[in-house]
């Protein structure tokens, strides 16, 4: 069976907002998806600390494609797979390293 590819309801181009306006948007917007919508993002740069916000706001909720990575342009499709009601918890420890055991 072939996935269908979901197509974004919003594209935002984020090389034109200032920088501290930029996740807030990302994050109301992604609120606003219904399960099977997607957005797709358009930055001058990897936005990878934004995947780790998305792994710890809404874990199991969401789906992360890379579409273009750099150098100069990266685009990135965040689709929604489920609702903070139904998706699973995240399994962490007390840490980043699950539960502090390479802590020390």
């Amino acid at each position: 069976m072939t996935a269908t590819p979901i197509q974004p309801t919003h594209v935002l181009d984020l090389r034109t907002i200032p920088p501290r306006e930029r996740h807030p948007l990302i994050f109301g917007r992604f609120d606003g998806l219904a399960v099977g919508q997607a957005l797709q993002l358009v930055n001058d740069h990897n936005p990878q600390p934004l995947h780790y916000q998305f792994d710890d706001r809404s874990y199991g909720q969401f789906e992360w494609t890379v579409l273009e990575a750099g150098p100069s342009v990266w685009r990135i499709q965040i689709a929604r797979t489920a609702n903070a009601a139904t998706a699973q918890p995240a399994a962490r420890g007390d840490s980043c390293c699950s539960g502090g055991a390479c802590c020390g």
